[in-house]
């Protein structure tokens, strides 16, 4: 069973049933029942023409419904134009369904599971395993989703950057379960670059695949976070990087910088350098002072210190980090690199010890407690 192919073909069948007049909610219901009577029959019948096949069982599943609520038996009228099997037409709905799905009405979390259950194609099953929650809290979660954006009309403008935020959360997720999130997200991201010519996307695009070429050098066997500085970057995958600064340089060539854009030409500033101490820090502040200035964020300006800290030493990083609330996360993790960089061994491992009490992950928890113990063996 080709599992590929059945992802791909999802979001034209939906589609195709939302136009023929069932809504959203219903559509995608009737969908998912015909991609499990797919994997059931395919293997020993595969037909000629996969996605007319699929219109056409889940069109009929859709009736099947229709028919047994009494609140719908006015759409029974609707069986004379059950569409006869053979091709299906050649239209793409997938970007209509990426901007349903990043609706400003849904939460986050809501957004990101719905995106990946119409248009990634995942089951519920593999997307609660990914976030790992109970697969009744995520079925919720979905249908809740599905419910508010049921009367949502396709002919609305959709929000690109919208879009792409939901689609930069699902990579953010990275791997749990059996579904690996970061690998979803690129390959959704592909497909909304296919699908449409806008800078941005293809910057989010190649941030992705700069991010992603490291993804072997992050952990050790046993799991433990490695920093930038310290990773094998012989481990790192040259291919990724390679066509990821491909994408990132026909999008600045457009004059349209965006955020997504200048985070990708920072990482692709790291993947070009040979070594860590080969980094060219001045030209990634320059691009840190281009995104702060694009977003206006304290996390942007927060990591835009340590970059000064690197380009101009750890004194004048920390002086760029002392006009930032204390509050940001990591903002004492920051300060703890800084001070050690500067000397200031006692300062560090305070700050260290306070940064692993307030980390999010126990993977950073156990890696900023580790660098403590290291600098306080480092006093004695």
């Amino acid at each position: 069973m080709d599992e590929a192919l059945l992802r791909s073909l999802t979001p034209n069948v939906l589609g195709i049933l939302v136009r023929r007049g069932a809504d959203f909610a219903a559509a995608e219901d009737a969908v998912q029942e015909a991609l499990i009577e797919a994997v059931r029959v395919w293997p020993d019948d595969r037909p000629k023409d996969p996605k007319g096949w699929l219109v056409t069982v889940a069109w009929r599943k859709f009736l099947d419904v229709a028919r047994s609520d009494a609140a719908r038996r006015r759409r029974e009228d609707t069986v004379d134009e059950e569409p006869e099997p053979g091709p299906a037409p050649a239209v793409d709905d997938t970007l209509q369904l990426y901007f349903l799905c990043a609706h400003p009405s849904l939460t986050p979390s809501s957004a990101v599971a719905l995106t990946l259950r119409a248009v990634g194609g995942l089951t519920t099953r593999q997307i609660a395993q990914a976030y790992l929650v109970p697969e009744a809290t995520m079925a919720q979660r979905i249908s809740r989703a599905k419910r508010t954006v049921s009367d949502v009309r396709f002919d609305q403008a959709g929000d690109v950057a919208t879009v792409l935020r939901v689609l930069y959360l699902v990579f953010n997720e990275g791997y749990s379960g059996d579904v690996d999130l970061a690998a979803e997200a690129i390959r959704l991201t592909r497909r909304l670059a296919a699908s449409i010519d806008h800078p941005e996307v293809r910057g989010l695009l190649a941030l992705m695949l700069l991010h992603h070429a490291r993804r072997a050098a992050r952990t050790t066997a046993d799991g433990d976070l490695v920093p930038l500085a310290d990773q094998d970057r012989g481990e790192w995958d040259t291919r990724l990087i390679a066509e990821g600064v491909e994408i990132l340089q026909a999008a600045l060539a457009r004059d349209q910088l965006g955020e997504f854009q200048a985070q990708a030409a920072i990482a692709a500033l790291h993947a070009d350098a040979p070594a860590a101490e080969e980094t060219d820090w001045v030209q990634i502040v320059e691009w840190y002072d281009e995104l702060a200035s694009l977003t206006g964020s304290p996390v942007v300006r927060l990591n835009r210190a340590v970059a000064v800290g690197e380009a101009d030493g750890p004194r004048a990083g920390l002086a760029a980090l002392a006009e930032l609330d204390g509050s940001l996360p990591r903002h004492a993790a920051v300060a703890a690199y800084l001070h050690e960089r500067d000397g200031d061994l006692a300062t560090a491992a305070r700050l260290y010890g306070e940064a692993a009490e307030k980390a999010s992950n126990l993977a950073e928890r156990a890696h900023l407690t580790r660098q403590a113990a290291r600098i306080n063996a480092l006093k004695k």
